[in-house]
């Protein structure tokens, strides 16, 4: 073999290493020679994408104020409302109405499949809440959602400088909407929270613990049993089929059951701020970051 050959054969090698590099897999969850695909880019920050009964992933782009939606089939992006209340994280109900995170006035909107919407939550104990940020539908109904306190541009006055509320908590809306409660009131700055789809167990990340915890779900929407899951905070959370909870920021890092890392998905922006299974097989890991939307094809199945 000649030196020439020799070198590019080598260098086929390296490159061939580093592209497989960028995504770190040690238990086969992500489809055999995939590749995270850029869907679309041109937006300003992605956030909270959710999927509906058919497969396709609504995401949010907050600066801009709207939701949009990636239709699974044809691979296209398209503008599903306008003035969207500066959602933020949304998760769709089996009814086929979204539960969108609207921090613009720091409330909880439920939204048609005409766009048109209705304020669930606006206040809790007569206060203003911080900005609800990401949510969770048990599947037997009710919902967990997360409010965190992040200032934000578009807040006026004195809004977002002191919290009304006396700290960064988690909270409970009962499925026939009657009752909200607390369920965290210890935990610094709650974002991320998934849950199991036997509704038995609550993921919830705290990036200002750099922690993320689980903990057991009572009939009554209570928690109890908390334990540490892992020594790293999330923006979005997802899992999986197989029980792997997959968490974002710096890219995609999935952990197993046992709080044991077991995969993490290079993602070429600065921030990566969600992640949700999509198609109809839901074998689709689609992932929100910064300005663009990204694909990868999974062996691992996204739960309803």
């Amino acid at each position: 073999m000649n030196l020439l050959k020799s070198t590019l054969l080598l260098s086929t090698f390296i490159f061939a290493q580093a592209a497989l590099a960028q995504i770190e897999d040690r238990k086969g969850i992500v489809a055999k020679n995939a590749e995270l695909v850029k869907v679309q880019d041109g937006f300003i920050f992605t956030e909270g994408p959710a999927t509906n009964r058919f497969g396709d992933v609504f995401f949010t782009d907050q600066p801009n104020n709207r939701i949009h939606k990636w239709n699974a089939i044809t691979n296209e992006v398209t503008v599903f409302k306008e003035d969207a209340g500066r959602s933020n994280g949304l998760f769709f109900m089996l009814d086929g109405k979204l539960v969108a995170a609207a921090d613009e006035e720091n409330q909880l909107w439920l939204i048609d499949k005409d766009g048109s919407e209705e304020v669930l939550v606006s206040a809790f104990r007569g206060k203003k809440l911080n900005g609800p940020n990401d949510i969770w539908l048990v599947p037997k109904g009710g919902m967990y959602f997360t409010d965190p306190l992040y200032v934000r541009p578009y807040w006026e006055g004195t809004r977002g400088k002191e919290s009304e509320q006396d700290g960064e908590h988690v909270y409970y809306l009962s499925a026939d909407k009657s009752q909200l409660f607390r369920v965290t009131e210890d935990l610094i700055k709650p974002n991320g929270i998934i849950g199991t789809p036997d509704g038995k167990t609550l993921y919830i990340a705290d990036p200002g613990a750099k922690k993320t915890y689980k903990y057991e779900i009572r009939d009554d929407g209570y928690l109890i049993n908390k334990e540490l899951f892992c020594e790293m905070g999330s923006d979005g959370m997802t899992i999986d089929d197989r029980g792997n909870v997959y968490l974002t920021g710096d890219g995609v890092t999935v952990f197993n059951k046992a709080g044991d890392q077991i995969a993490h998905i290079t993602v070429p922006a600065k921030w990566t701020s969600n992640v949700a299974f999509g198609a109809l097989d839901r074998k689709t890991l689609f992932v929100t970051a910064m300005d663009a939307v990204y694909t990868l094809q999974m062996k691992s199945r996204g739960v309803w």
